[in-house]
């Protein structure tokens, strides 16, 4: 068991601040029993000296004084008395106070003045220590003496000790609860952490089905939705990427096996007629213009995951350069029978944006609209939706996209509907290129399809007065 481990920190943590509170409670205790006891004698003496003051001031004869000093010894009470010049008359079993000791100047001077006098008095010869406390006899504003009761610090001390025996066993007890209550609640804290840890070492490892439970709504709880998030993102992107890869692979492999099968044919002069020749050049050519545009997605993909593209930004016409994109396509859309219906406003404020990247957009979303679409039309849409904005719409009445891959369409490795894609060509990069280079100008894309009746892709671009701090900086 390692001792470094979570559930032992947050025990210890648990346990420094309950000995942090305890200990100074229980010295707090300590201080409030010692003072209540003390307190309780030294008024108990009061009382006796203020009484025993008041008796003989009242009777002013010797006798009282007699009387008193001998109903004090039959009540085992210690008190000595004085006279007018500090000097005493009467003991009952004070030690170290014989008849004819003097007291001290300053007590002389409280008692003279009409005070109570408050002290300790340790027997010299037992070492034993009292509680004094010192009442002046006076009759009038004449002062004839005083008297001193005094008890044992000894009964406080007994019942301080057994006071502070008390305290000290519900302290541990205290501490024995509060180690089964912090080893509860520390183990209860640690086990998502835990759990949470072993799961992330096996997610680490490749098990990408590892899951965490959630036990709570709190924050633990939100992480542990967020690694069980995290693992099935990474299971998606695994799969994604083996069948991306399988894909390249394919898409690769095609146009490698042309170029090698009729590259042989020509070298060996397995042809009939020059005819035969030129068309197995033209073979050739269109598979290696194939193959270069597949590298090319694929650097163009690369590029922007590393942060790496270059966008030559400027004001431009965005209408100018989506009629330069359909007359570039317009070709493809003519061989299949198709209708281009564009739909512009004019006046138009400008975007700040990349041209070439932003025709490189719209062609490859009409490319895509006519590649999918054997009959019907494609509608282009520019126009201002707000003061600040553009939208530009494309939208086909080809065969749509299922509501369960629509979502993830501009994924990168994603491909739609796979055996639909080998036939209508495409490696699946285009729509997650669209998606980056819309983003990278400051724009959105979004999707919407019904399977059988067409596919629209939305744009929308800030325009000049959106844009005019960021092309100082640009």
């Amino acid at each position: 068991m390692r001792w470094n481990r979570i559930v032992f920190k947050i025990s210890g943590l648990i346990l420094l601040l309950f000995f942090v509170v305890l200990l100074p409670l229980e010295f707090v205790m300590d201080r409030i029993f010692t003072g209540f006891y003390a307190g309780q004698v030294q008024s108990e003496i009061d009382r006796l000296a203020g009484r025993y003051a008041q008796s003989i001031a009242a009777s002013g004869e010797m006798m009282t004084v007699s009387m008193i000093e001998m109903m004090a010894g039959f009540s085992d009470i210690k008190l000595y008395i004085t006279d007018s010049d500090g000097q005493v008359v009467a003991n009952s079993g004070v030690p170290g106070m014989p008849k004819g000791s003097v007291l001290p100047d300053a007590d002389r001077k409280t008692l003279l003045a009409g005070g109570t006098v408050h002290k300790e008095y340790e027997d010299p010869v037992l070492k034993t220590r009292f509680l004094v406390s010192g009442k002046p006899i006076m009759a009038g504003t004449h002062f004839y003496g005083s008297v001193y009761v005094l008890a044992s610090v000894e009964g406080i001390d007994q019942s301080l000790t057994k006071v502070r025996g008390l305290i000290i066993l519900s302290g541990i007890g205290a501490v024995f609860l509060a180690l089964g209550f912090t080893y509860v609640l520390s183990r209860k804290l640690s086990d998502p952490l835990v759990q949470m840890e072993q799961a992330t070492r096996r997610i680490a490892k490749g098990d990408l089905n590892a899951r965490v439970e959630v036990l709570s709504r709190d924050e633990v709880g939100s992480l542990a939705h967020a690694i069980n998030d995290l693992a099935k993102d990474l299971q998606m992107y695994r799969d994604t990427r083996s069948e991306f890869f399988a894909n390249i692979s394919h898409e690769l492999r095609t146009p490698v096996t042309y170029l090698e099968g009729y590259a042989k044919v020509l070298k060996e002069g397995l042809y009939q007629t020059e005819q035969e020749k030129e068309q197995y050049l033209d073979i050739m050519y269109q598979e290696s213009l194939r193959l270069s545009r597949l590298i090319h997605d694929l650097s163009e993909l690369s590029k922007m995951e590393e942060g790496k593209i270059e966008l030559q930004l400027e004001w431009i016409d965005l209408g100018e350069v989506l009629e330069n994109s359909l007359r570039k396509t317009a070709l493809k859309a003519r061989q299949k029978g198709l209708l281009i219906n564009r739909h512009m406003e004019g006046d138009l404020p400008l975007v700040y944006a990349d041209g070439l990247r932003m025709e490189q957009i719209f062609i490859n979303l009409i490319d895509n609209a006519v590649r999918y679409t054997e009959a019907g039309s494609i509608q282009i849409q520019l126009k201002r939706i707000e003061p600040n904005q553009l939208m530009v719409t494309v939208a086909d009445t080809g065969m749509g996209i299922s509501e369960s891959e629509l979502p993830h369409i501009f994924e990168r490795f994603y491909r739609v509907e796979k055996s639909r894609s080998r036939e209508y060509g495409g490696s699946g990069l285009g729509l997650a290129i669209v998606k980056n280079l819309v983003e990278l100008q400051g724009g959105t894309i979004t999707v919407s399809s019904q399977e059988g009746l067409g596919t629209c892709f939305e744009m929308r671009f800030p325009t000049e007065s959106d844009n005019q701090t960021g092309e100082g900086s640009a």
